[in-house]
């Protein structure tokens, strides 16, 4: 129980930092509630989860070659910068008050979280992440450390999420439409600048 509970903190640790899963799903959160909020969450930890079985079997040594890395920077840098375009068009509208029906399904959160979780740039990121995390538990002999360890991190990420929308839905209940509204824009303005932070480690990687 003790190696499951430090990867629950190492879980925690992981999803801490304000990434572009977290301000996607920071702004589902705030404009259809907290369930669309958790759909997005729940679309990137299937990445998670995936990612980490790929990790297990070996990926990582392949996805550290810099002539794959180098490509997926860039791609990932337009897929976020898009992203972040597009919260900004679009950031009057869609918009929920509590109490209201979301007009958008459940599934489309979902969707949005996956695309966010699987842009190529972000992939690099949280695979040198969980690869930094789950280096000592890579030995195909002892499965079940391994399942300990994968368990354990999800779970903190599954609680960082549930507290995180937890307080985005508190604080939803006071805010208007214009509120929303602008916050939509800075989520927006921040996908921007982690389009330009992975467009920098692309421009990086030929030096």
């Amino acid at each position: 129980m003790g190696l499951y509970f430090t990867y629950v903190l190492a879980g925690l640790a992981i999803a801490l930092p304000v990434g572009a899963i977290t301000v996607e799903m920071m702004k589902q959160g705030l404009k259809k509630g907290f369930i669309h909020g958790w759909a997005v969450g729940l679309g990137g930890m299937t990445i998670d989860f995936i990612l980490i079985i790929a990790l297990y079997m070996g990926l990582a040594s392949i996805l550290s070659l810099p002539y794959i890395q180098t490509p997926m920077w860039l791609i990932g840098a337009c897929f976020l910068a898009f992203l972040g375009y597009d919260s900004i068009k679009n950031a009057d509208k869609d918009i929920t008050m509590a109490g209201e029906k979301p007009t958008q399904s459940f599934s489309s959160s979902y969707r949005n979280g996956l695309l966010v979780a699987i842009s190529p740039g972000n992939l690099v990121f949280w695979i040198s992440v969980f690869g930094a995390v789950l280096s000592d538990s890579y030995d195909t002999t002892q499965p079940v450390k391994f399942l300990i360890v994968a368990s354990g991190i999800l779970t903190g990420i599954i609680l960082h999420d549930v507290a995180l929308l937890t307080i985005v839905s508190i604080t939803r209940k006071v805010m208007n439409r214009t509120m929303i509204k602008w916050i939509s824009i800075i989520a927006g303005c921040i996908l921007i600048s982690f389009s330009g932070y992975f467009f920098l480690e692309f421009i990086t990687s030929f030096y």
